[in-house]
């Protein structure tokens, strides 16, 4: 056990201490299966609907629900099976809609958001530990869990998703020829009032949900920006608005995203309220739950420059859950833009997984209107020329202005503006797409 509670947040490790903690496991050592095959036919575990291979769900009953208290702890525990290979993992928070006996993963009446995500380690069953943990804060879902009027609408779950395949273990890990089962997952909850400051949240707002980001779908392959952007209406103003941002960079090609520190970037109306840059780490604390040879590890430690160096992540960790908050949003149209500016995607591979949603105090619950989500490169970026729009939706305009606000140019229902009569520095572009969603884009010209 000392192993387990070693890596846990001081926050974590209070919860535990406290006399006053309340304890709800959802899904206790469930068991997950080849991600490629087909549904498998083994009995699904009392009380859980298997969503697939790789997610279990588990319905919150009103007991529960009303059993949180302010300060929440949520607890991963992954458990070694016959994957030994790093791998992606998620917990999800599903409303659906009241009464509905059961649900499917693509139903579209289900309004979900991603509570949390995690990478695995390169575990060997066989070599202990067998398990790892992953401890979150998400005191922010006390109001979503107590809120009688998003409970009088809908039904909240849980999902436990962790993907896995077999193929390798079959081989490299005695005991695991011909077996299929990858994973296990355990989800557990601490809750306590101690210390807490409830907040008073009562809207709860997806935008976008492990959405796959990358610029190879619009044909480029060059260093450029890759942009999600994501439109939505609001029907009533939001004030105290919290923005929770999930996001992992994928490639393990050469030169692939995995291995490249970029910079983030998130923009609401063109205003520019989040920036990081993934990794920055050192892994040598996950050590201990890569009992699997592989090549990130490797056999000696390394320095904390070595993996701060290039790691976006590490095998057996946690991932951030980031953030921002928003003093008042008005209601009516709003764009949310993410944009990696360096990120290539070499060999038209790889992406990055991105997860938003948003908390707020307003007079309307989990109603967002007309979403709208959209890929755009804006290509090259430094340019000494042309510069090139790529989208599915068509351009309608672009306007080019000086940094201090002058507008130079503007073209319509074409697809780039050319740079090359002005001087070196600083620009900004104004797209306007067909159906009307627009945004503004630094533009470095060389």
């Amino acid at each position: 056990m000392y192993k387990r509670l070693f890596f846990l947040s001081l926050f974590s490790a209070a919860l535990f201490e406290s006399q006053t903690t309340t304890m709800t496991t959802l899904i206790s050592d469930a068991v997950y299966y080849d991600g490629y095959a087909t549904t498998v036919s083994t009995p699904v575990p009392p009380g859980l609907i298997r969503l697939g291979n790789t997610r279990y769900a588990r319905k919150l009953t009103d007991a529960e629900l009303d059993s949180f208290k302010a300060k929440i702890a949520m607890r991963v525990t992954i458990g070694a099976l016959c994957d030994n290979y790093d791998r992606l993992g998620e917990v999800y928070l599903a409303m659906v809609p009241k009464n509905q006996s059961t649900y499917t993963l693509n139903d579209p009446n289900v309004k979900r958001i991603e509570a949390a995500r995690y990478i695995t380690p390169f575990m060997n069953k066989n070599r202990s530990p067998i398990e790892v943990p992953y401890t979150y804060d998400i005191s922010n879902l006390y109001n979503v869990f107590h809120d009688t009027g998003l409970r009088s609408s809908y039904d909240l779950y849980m999902e436990l998703d962790v993907f896995g395949v077999p193929y390798a273990a079959q081989t490299e890990v005695a005991g695991c020829s011909g077996r299929n089962d990858v994973f296990s997952g355990t989800l557990t909850f601490f809750s306590t009032n101690e210390g807490a400051t409830p907040t008073d949240y009562n809207t709860i707002t997806p935008i976008l949900t492990y959405n796959r980001l990358n610029n190879y779908n619009n044909n480029t392959d060059v260093a450029g920006e890759t942009v999600r952007i994501v439109s939505f209406n609001l029907p009533d103003p939001v004030s105290n608005a919290r923005f929770v941002v999930i996001s992992t960079p994928h490639g393990a090609n050469t030169g692939g995203e995995e291995y490249i520190r970029r910079q983030n970037y998130t923009y609401i109306d063109d205003v520019q309220v989040l920036t990081y840059t993934p990794g920055g780490i050192s892994c040598e604390p996950y050590r201990v739950y890569n009992t699997q040879g592989n090549g990130i590890y490797g056999a000696a430690p390394k320095t904390l420059e070595g993996w701060t160096s290039w790691n976006n992540w590490c095998p057996g960790n946690a991932v951030p859950i980031r953030g921002f908050t928003l003093t008042n949003m008005t209601a009516g149209n709003h764009t949310l833009k993410h944009t990696i500016p360096t990120a290539v995607f070499n060999q038209q591979q790889g992406e990055v997984y991105l997860s938003v949603y948003m908390q707020g105090k307003s007079n309307t619950v989990l109603e967002v209107k007309d979403i709208k989500t959209i890929d755009v490169s804006v290509y090259p970026n430094p340019t000494s020329d042309f510069v090139n729009i790529k989208s599915k939706d068509d351009v309608a305009s672009i306007a080019l202005f000086s940094i201090d606000g002058r507008k130079l140019a503007e073209n319509y229902r074409e697809n780039g503006m050319d740079l090359s009569k002005y001087s070196s520095g600083v620009y900004f572009l104004h797209i306007v797409l067909k159906g009307g969603i627009s945004f503004k884009h630094k533009i470095i010209k060389k």
